[in-house]
């Protein structure tokens, strides 16, 4: 199938490594031009040549802490000076840190607000007057716990919900400049912050890792955890001119896990 996106415009947000960099990756072997960003540049760097190993279009990468608006500002003016008007946006953050209610004060409450909500608000502000161009897609990141809150991730919980309010107001409001607005609900896919959950639960619980993956899996349909390659496909689909219909949905990507989970 040809997506359509040869030639156009990709931002791709938290994308040195994980799933950013697995979508960015797929965008760019269907021909976009794909700007990377992270705070790390040897990461950044890293990504890039890989990258540019299988794509058929551009990359390049800006170094940005997306809580910072100035920038995120800096970072949309490098894009378009670097590749012109862009017409694919992919929000994508860290997972804020796990724990309980009482783990957290108003400040790790404040600092994920910014990082998982707040960067998605002010990215979208920056990037909208070029996807009101000729129209565009966004698809914003959240996590299977928007459909099931899952436990010791209330910060995650509560703001990657918000990412769902913010997406599906969005594709209302935008749907007349022919912008569509997505949500990607990953359930567990292998990347280091998948492992890093996974140790944090195992040394909570007294468990080894292997019995928690054990658990992990047998919750899953498909029997696996999935792969970023497979999960950057769909996104690849949910960003590109061939998906001219959807909107305002939330994407599972999660083998089937959401229906065990919420039984």
């Amino acid at each position: 199938m040809d997506l359509g996106i040869k030639g156009k415009t990709a931002l791709v947000i938290a994308s040195s490594q994980g799933l950013g960099k697995a979508v960015a990756t797929e965008l760019a072997k269907e021909g976009a031009n794909v700007m990377l960003t992270s705070r790390n540049e040897e990461a950044l760097q890293e990504a890039k040549a890989e990258i540019e190993e299988v794509a058929i279009g551009r990359v390049s990468f800006y170094v940005c802490d997306i809580t910072k608006p100035d920038e995120i500002k800096q970072l949309v003016k490098e894009t378009q000076e670097k590749f012109g008007t862009i017409q694919i946006l992919l929000n994508n953050a860290g997972g804020p840190l796990s724990g309980n209610f009482d783990d957290f004060g108003d400040e790790d409450w404040q600092n994920a607000f910014e990082l998982n909500l707040l960067s998605y608000i002010r990215v979208i502000r920056e990037v909208l007057p070029d996807l009101r161009k000729e129209g565009g897609r966004i698809a914003n990141i959240a996590s299977i716990s928007v459909k099931k809150p899952i436990s010791n991730l209330i910060l995650s919980n509560t703001f990657r919900n918000g990412i769902v309010g913010l997406s599906k107001t969005l594709a209302e409001e935008l749907a007349p400049d022919n912008i569509l607005v997505n949500v990607i609900a990953p359930g567990t896919i292998e990347t280091g912050r998948i492992q890093k959950l996974n140790e944090d639960r195992a040394e909570k619980q007294n468990k080894s890792l292997e019995q928690i993956k054990e658990e992990t899996i047998n919750n899953i349909p498909l029997g696996r955890m999935g792969t970023p390659e497979e999960f950057a496909k769909a996104v690849a689909f949910i960003l590109s001119d061939a998906n001219s219909y959807i909107t305002g949905t939330t994407l599972l990507i999660d083998g089937g896990m959401a229906k065990v989970i919420s039984s």
